[in-house]
């Protein structure tokens, strides 16, 4: 009777955290300042994905690895983004996980790091789509516009590639937070 209690324990275990749940680490800083470096998080694997959604997702231009990003675009939409401000279907709409103050940072980093201080960068360049999001597709952009590689320079993510949407930081303890 153990044997099948823990037969039954381990299948189930391993049904949540594959069909599920998702436990994953950030990498990089593409997603400063909501999430860091080592943050860890889980992800629902579905949930609904609604714009300003972090998810995460196979990496399309880079096999066996993954990103975390945040949904912009929704499919049928269009997206540009101009004078750091982001336009979906030419109306303005807000990004209340941005700050001044860290963009400014931001554009400051980048500036000292490639040596293009004085020079006019901003925090997203402008952009605006060709096409609209295709159906079953996702415009996703990291929060760190400076440092992200994501879908203004791979494409569209298609739904099936997005592994889960982030519900939890969970570490470090002293930063949990619901999504």
């Amino acid at each position: 009777m153990t044997i099948v209690f823990v037969a039954i324990a381990v299948l189930g275990v391993q049904y949540l955290t594959t069909e599920v749940i998702g436990n994953d680490t950030v990498v990089g800083t593409s997603m400063n300042p909501t999430l860091a470096p080592d943050d860890k998080v889980i992800t629902l694997r579905h949930k609904k994905i609604t714009r300003n959604a972090i998810v995460v997702l196979d990496a399309p231009d880079e096999p066996g690895s993954y990103y975390i990003k945040r949904v912009v675009g929704l499919p049928g939409e269009t997206v540009e983004v101009k004078d750091e401000k982001l336009y979906i279907d030419g109306k303005q709409v807000a990004q209340p996980y941005l700050n001044d103050a860290f963009m400014r940072q931001a554009v400051k980093a980048w500036q000292t790091t490639h040596d293009t201080v004085g020079q006019g960068v901003s925090f997203t360049d402008n952009f605006k789509l060709k096409e609209k999001v295709p159906a079953g597709h996702y415009f996703v952009l990291g929060d760190d516009r400076r440092v992200s590689h994501d879908s203004r320079d791979f494409g569209f993510v298609k739904k099936s590639a997005i592994r889960g949407v982030v519900a939890l930081r969970y570490w470090p303890l002293n930063h949990m937070k619901f999504f």
